[in-house]
């Protein structure tokens, strides 16, 4: 998935070594030379999203190479050169242009305006490769064996990173700020993971800066109180649907969790993220008891013991990227890890075969609270998720681990790529496995459904008539917009026999389950 991740961009990673659950941040960081205006035209007025996404401006400093290293230190068993292999070879060797790849170029209107972009993607005449093309990276495969033979300090120093800088700085109507010295100065870092309990399991997921683990733990806390597990999804044109009172449940503690969101997550080195207090099973239960036989339109950020209103509310608009896997070993040891490039084609620069990001389009674009109108009020209060220099835009990102609460047993490791989506997708996955008794590919595949405080999204294509005017009956503003997840899943199962593991992967995109 060339359009959604790779070296130049960042992640999250979730370990378990059998023992413990190590979490990983190697998400990007804003340039030194950024400030709170990055993204605010001289009028005050925010930019338009394309406006600013394109070119050097949203390139943070790249994390997934630093990240992997550091869990490699800690966990690897195999020489860190090794590892590259198959990638060099598939770099070299070149894999067919998919569907979704090709459907993805034909649309895209920014990238064949970078010389090296359209060079490797498309045709002469401008054309995107046809499905099936062999699409070889040579210069991928020359920047892999650098990095296999010389460590990650290859990438973050020496001609990397200064072609890296240069087309970042260097970018014709939108360049952006981004140094040597912030490539050289980057660490990955450990990061405590958000571990909540929840009926017979332990739900582990990421922290801040990603809002992704807090989101999921409140959602189902207040799942703790309303059982949605007495609404299972039901037949519908000869596939499962859940039922509008699910939909519903579900929804409304997704409107709840998203207003904390844009209220208290940031980076937790730049704003104190009180994680014990948002997922207190006291405050979700106060949240749960706001929840009626009604939408409630728009939650408001609910108090949690301690906490203050000292921040906006960051009214920042979804974006929708990225990619995930999952992967259990023959030790049982478990990985599941989220990474983002953030745009389809980052920022549509290219360099030495691989795309960066504009993850610094996932800080608010205004530092302040705003007019109503798109401009920030010289006076309002700071969002937490405001650009400062040095600092990681907060993440939707939510690689999880489940364990059995009795046992510690690892139960199951998932995720998915899909934005500020990614919260409901990896929600309702984890509540068809553990409430609905589903298998993780029927978990998968169930239609997508949320609010991220907004609308009530159902997915176009799938969601029946029933379901819909279900949820309109219930004051729900109800849209069918495509939910492209991508969820992948391993769940430990027990038939007869011996224990084993049981793959998922989402048919709305390209990947696959395999197992020894």
């Amino acid at each position: 998935e060339p359009q959604s991740s790779g070296i130049g961009g960042g992640a999250f990673l979730l370990h378990w070594d059998g023992n413990a659950v190590h979490s990983y941040d190697g998400r990007e960081t804003a340039p030194m030379a950024a400030d709170e205006n990055l993204f605010v035209l001289p009028s005050g007025r925010a930019m338009d999203f394309q406006q600013a996404v394109v070119g050097g401006r949203a390139v943070g400093t790249p994390g997934v190479l630093r990240m992997l290293e550091l869990a490699h230190r800690r966990h690897g068993r195999l020489p860190w050169a090794a590892l590259f292999d198959p990638a060099i070879r598939l770099a070299d060797d070149g894999f067919a242009v998919s569907p979704r790849l090709h459907t993805l170029l034909t649309a895209e209107k920014h990238l064949p305006q970078a010389p090296s972009a359209r060079a490797h993607f498309y045709r002469p005449d401008g054309s995107p490769l046809p499905v099936g093309t062999r699409l070889r990276n040579p210069e991928l495969a020359a920047t892999l064996r650098a990095i296999a033979a010389g460590g990650a300090d290859a990438f973050y120093g020496g001609a990397i990173a200064a072609d890296i800088v240069a087309a970042v700085r260097g970018h014709a109507t939108n360049p952006g700020r981004l140094s040597e010295a912030d490539l050289a100065a980057y660490q990955a870092k450990m990061r405590p993971p958000v571990c909540t309990d929840y009926k017979a399991w332990r739900v582990c997921g990421m922290g801040p800066p990603s809002s992704g683990g807090i989101a999921v733990a409140q959602m189902l806390g207040i799942f703790s109180v309303r059982n949605i597990a007495v609404v299972p999804p039901v037949p519908v044109d000869g596939r499962l649907e859940a039922q509008p009172d699910a939909v519903h449940l579900f929804s409304e503690a997704g409107r709840l969790a998203f207003a904390d969101r844009a209220q208290y997550v940031a980076d937790p080195d730049f704003a104190a993220v009180d994680v014990a207090a948002l997922a207190a099973p006291g405050y979700l239960a106060q949240r749960a008891r706001l929840i009626t036989d009604r939408s409630m339109g728009r939650a408001a950020a609910g108090t949690p013991t301690g906490a203050t209103l000292t921040f906006a509310p960051d009214e920042s608009a979804p974006r929708i990227a990225t990619s995930h896997l999952s992967a259990v070993d023959g030790f049982g040891h478990a990985v599941a890890m989220t990474t983002s490039i953030e745009d389809a084609f980052g920022a549509r620069l290219m360099v030495r075969g691989f795309l960066l990001n504009n993850q610094l389009t996932d800080f608010s674009f205004l530092p302040r609270a705003g007019d109503g109108r798109g401009a920030a009020l010289a006076d309002g209060a700071p969002v937490a998720n405001r650009v400062q220099p040095g600092k990681r835009p907060r993440s939707s990102m939510a690689p999880t681990l489940v364990f059995d609460r009795r046992s510690n047993q690892l139960v199951a490791t998932l995720g998915s790529p899909g934005g500020s989506q990614i919260i409901n997708y990896v929600a309702k996955t984890l509540v068809g496995v553990l409430d609905w008794g589903l298998d993780i590919q029927q978990a998968i595949d169930l239609p997508n459904f949320g609010s991220r405080n907004g609308p009530t999204e159902v997915e176009a294509g799938l969601a029946s008539a029933a379901l819909v005017e279900g949820l309109k009956a219930r004051g729900h503003d109800v849209r069918a917009i495509p939910m492209t997840s991508g969820l992948q899943g391993i769940v430990r199962v027990r038939d007869s026999g011996p224990a084993g593991w049981a793959g998922g992967a989402d048919p709305r995109r390209e990947g696959v389950a395999l197992g020894d």
